[in-house]
């Protein structure tokens, strides 16, 4: 510990923080990178095969959507009312049909430096030839195809090999939403709404060795990091709380088993946010694309009985973003498909990012969008965007935003008895007498009955209030309640915070003796908190009792009766907080 006093932090990331990946893989997004650096990579967590199966399914999970009902939608035009209302602005029926005049550009998010309106272009599915794949370029932030993986070769039809200009077998990141509808490509997310997306259309074979692939790829074109030098690398695995303990052996077996690295180590993806931050105690809400978790921690030790899982994100808000300007006519007559076109959901996460805030009146905006016709240039369409505050306090009335793309898993595939987690809470550690030790990461499964893990059918306020009072003591809540972190893409909305503290404060019972709600800001950004908290784990952690190594991993999986054997290790996370609070 006295070296943790008298180092350089500076030192201490170069020296201990050259060989530690740290992978963070989200539904929407993965960000990986090496602990020395100061912003992972990040990668839209998808990739695109070719296929040549008929009929072609141009998204893997576009069959698993279903039909907003009449009662939902009846639900939904109640909470527009309800959040109209709120914001001081027309209900929704109310200025249906009436020609809404072009002003000036009110909805500009001034927090986000990304430029406007930005037009993709369609990717270009043909391989590059050998030079151009070795120049340097390609490490840049355009995502390119990696090599020909030996499992895939095959389905290449012989004939394409032959030609000038090859189909590329797989293309992954962004580039692989950017794939026009008639080409011959079938994208897949690995992970959907928190889960491994396993279905009867993509079994888990294919989802591990799509999460292979893609993890193979950043690795070597971004990281460089080739498998031939892996075996001298160790991962941190943050991972997010949805995630069930069969998840987390497959994850970490394509570490240590499929990409090769030496020793792997899980944290919680709430816990490692705290350190991201240099927090010891709050309430880490953590908003992303296509679910919300809320968890609280307590002097670096996460209190399991304080979790909760909203199935709604970022990326509802942007459905939810089109269907207000559809109804209220505002949205140009052009074809715009988010089940089968990743183009368009691209398209309508960036008006999102760039036009949504919360804010009270109404809020309008010019905006320039585009359409992406097959086989034609993109089209732009000068367009008035209206009620640009409602979709994202879909937040708060989860009925605004119909849960009708993309389903949770199902779980009836998690019937894994291995008690993969050691209980942790009668752990003693003579170092910190006074260390306040909770359960376990998440808690020993011997029944499995009790999962699936509960996923709350609330707003976001709410949630946040029935965490942190499930926390215990009065002394606790009142802090926690001062101590709100929110990370995650949803997080840079402009107008949330205050709109959190405001109701949250509502939404706590009149009994309770706390009238104070803070959300703290992020000295991260809120996106890559996480990440950079699993990159000051990984470097603090000098013991290493709790890392996995590969070779007992490979051989026998967990070892029942060993030091080795994954559990949370609370010895690590008070050594953490000694070195961030000194």
């Amino acid at each position: 510990m006295d070296y943790l006093k008298t180092v350089v932090p500076s030192q201490l990331i170069a020296e201990r923080g050259s060989n530690i990946v740290v992978i963070n893989p989200g539904s929407a997004n993965v960000r990986i990178g090496v602990a020395r650096q100061d912003t992972p990579s990040i990668i839209p967590h998808c990739i695109a095969r070719y296929t040549n199966q008929t009929p072609k399914l141009n998204v893997q999970d576009q069959m698993l959507n279903c039909q907003v009902t009449t009662a939902q939608q009846m639900e939904r035009q109640k909470a527009y009312d309800v959040i109209a209302s709120f914001l001081k602005i027309p209900f929704l029926d109310d200025q249906v049909g009436i020609p809404r005049k072009m002003g000036r550009v009110d909805g500009h998010n001034h927090h986000n430096g990304r430029g406007k309106d930005e037009c993709f272009a369609w990717a270009n599915v043909y391989e590059q030839d050998a030079k151009s794949t070795c120049t340097p370029e390609r490490t840049t932030s355009e995502d390119r195809v990696g090599e020909s993986s030996e499992e895939h070769r095959d389905e290449l039809p012989k004939q394409l090999h032959s030609t000038e200009n090859r189909l590329r077998q797989f293309i992954i990141g962004e580039e692989a939403l950017r794939i026009s509808p008639t080409e011959p490509y079938c994208v897949r997310r690995p992970i959907r709404r928190g889960h491994l997306n396993i279905s009867q259309q993509y079994p888990l074979q294919q989802v591990i060795e799509d999460l292979h692939a893609i993890w193979d790829w950043i690795l070597t074109e971004k990281l460089d990091v080739p498998r031939s030098h892996r075996n001298m690398y160790s991962v941190v695995l943050v991972l997010s709380e949805t995630f069930d303990t069969r998840e987390m052996k497959e994850m970490l077996s394509v570490v240590l088993r499929d990409l090769h690295f030496s020793s792997a180590v899980v944290h919680q993806e709430g816990l490692a946010a705290v350190f991201g931050n240099g927090l010891s105690t709050a309430c880490v809400v953590n908003m992303g694309a296509q679910t919300t978790t809320v968890i609280c921690i307590e002097d670096g030790a996460a209190l399991p009985n304080t979790e909760k899982t909203l199935q709604f994100g970022g990326e509802d808000i942007s459905r939810c973003l089109l269907w207000t300007q559809r109804h209220h006519q505002t949205w140009p007559p052009i074809r715009t498909d988010l089940l089968t076109r990743p183009m368009d959901l691209l398209m309508l996460n960036k008006l999102k990012e760039n036009y949504c805030e919360i804010k009270e009146g109404e809020l309008d905006a010019v905006s320039i969008v585009h359409s992406y016709e097959e086989g034609q240039p993109p089209g732009s369409h000068k367009t008035r965007l209206t009620a640009l505050s409602v979709p994202p306090m879909g937040l708060f009335y989860p009925a605004l935003l119909v849960p009708d793309v993309y389903p949770p898993p199902p779980r009836s595939w998690f019937n894994d008895y291995d008690d993969m987690l050691e209980e942790t809470y009668h752990i003693e550690y003579r170092m910190y007498p006074g260390m306040n030790v909770g359960l376990s990461m998440w808690d020993n499964y011997p029944i499995f009955s009790s999962k699936p893990k509960k996923e709350e059918k609330v707003g976001l306020a709410e949630a946040i209030t029935s965490s942190i009072l499930s926390s215990g003591r009065i002394e606790l809540q009142r802090k926690l309640f001062c101590s709100i972190q929110l990370i995650g893409g949803v997080a840079l909305t402009a107008g949330l915070i205050p709109a959190v503290e405001e109701r949250v404060l509502h939404a706590i019972p009149p009994n309770e003796a706390i009238d104070t709600v803070e959300v703290l800001q992020s000295r991260t950004r809120t996106t890559d908190v996480p990440w950079k908290g699993g990159a000051i784990l990984g470097i603090l952690d000098f013991g290493r009792d709790a890392w996995i190594h590969r070779e007992d991993w490979v051989r026998s999986g967990i070892h029942i009766n060993s030091n080795r054997k994954y559990r949370d290790s609370y010895y690590l996370q008070a050594q953490a907080m000694s070195y961030i609070n000194s």
